[in-house]
């Protein structure tokens, strides 16, 4: 199997070393294409420097996660490669992971994304994301006795994807700059009667467990969340809309009723920016609905 692994960079330089020598180090090989989003540090001069065998295509600008990954994705397609496996530019996987993934995904057709187990950067303890996914907070109480274990998500810092996954269902959707792109595509892969799972024997660290949840970004997340629930094509347009649009405006409420001023202006001000997005959202579900490799062929 042909795999092309894909790092979408931005201030890459605190972990390449880790990141790409993991690669360096697997028992299955890969070619490695890293896709820079502007970096303001060293990171595309240290690539062509330190990293030569590494394939480095630098945009110049933040064209954000999901748009520069269909960059490698599309690649992935023109140049006959079996699988992409994409990953996050601040983790590393473990030697034989790549290996494992690759055998389960020809194994197994029915998942259309495959994932390893998620660890946090020092590799004592799950990464919290995955945790709640997976209903699980100890590694070694994750079963090793099966091939691959289901999960209703799981997301895209590890994501081992056939390109026959890429063919029918496409990238990445334009709709969604940084974060939210993931949940809008295993939400895409339901709908196409595919699953997501992960490997139990496979393992992957991601380093990003210090990092604070502003209120910033708590709202970004709500945002974000909330589109995917537009977009979501097992719900029908109406209960879409509800699910999004109308449970953030009743969030709005709330915290109106709550004394909770600021917070109301917010989710208000979400709503009314999620109701900007339907016309895009409603292209968005038509096309989707089809079978095709979207947002990959222009």
């Amino acid at each position: 199997m042909k795999i092309l692994t894909i790092i979408v960079s931005y201030n890459f330089t605190r972990w390449i070393k880790p990141c790409l020598e993991s690669l360096s180090h697997s028992d299955y090989p890969t070619d490695v294409l890293v896709i820079d989003n502007g970096s303001q540090d060293d990171t595309v001069p240290t690539i062509r420097d330190a990293y030569p065998h590494v394939r480095l295509i630098a945009n110049g600008e933040n064209l954000g996660f999901g748009q520069a990954n269909n960059i490698g994705m599309r690649l992935a397609l023109e140049e006959g490669y079996d699988a992409v496996f994409l990953l996050n530019q601040d983790a590393w996987v473990a030697p034989n992971s790549i290996g494992f993934l690759a055998a389960q995904a020809e194994k197994h057709p029915e998942y259309g994304i495959l994932s390893p187990v998620h660890l946090n950067g020092t590799g004592n303890r799950l990464d919290h994301g995955f945790a709640s996914y997976v209903h699980q907070t100890d590694p070694a109480r994750i079963p090793h006795d099966q091939d691959v274990i289901e999960a209703p998500f799981i997301n895209a810092a590890f994501w081992f994807i056939p390109v026959r996954t890429l063919k029918r269902l496409g990238g990445f959707s334009p709709l969604f700059y940084h974060y939210g792109e993931d949940k809008d595509y295993v939400n895409r892969l339901h709908r196409h009667g595919l699953k997501v799972g992960y490997v139990p024997t496979a393992f992957g660290c991601h380093d990003r467990q210090s990092r604070p949840v502003t209120r910033e970004v708590f709202f970004r997340t709500e945002y974000v969340y909330l589109l995917s629930e537009y977009t979501n094509l097992n719900r029908t347009f109406g209960n879409a809309f509800a699910y999004s649009v109308l449970a953030c405006v009743k969030k709005s409420l709330l915290a109106f009723m709550h004394h909770k001023w600021k917070d109301g202006c917010t989710y208000l001000h979400l709503a009314l920016k999620l109701s900007g997005k339907t016309h895009e959202v409603i292209c968005i579900r038509r096309r989707t609905r089809m079978e095709a490799p979207h947002f990959l062929l222009e």
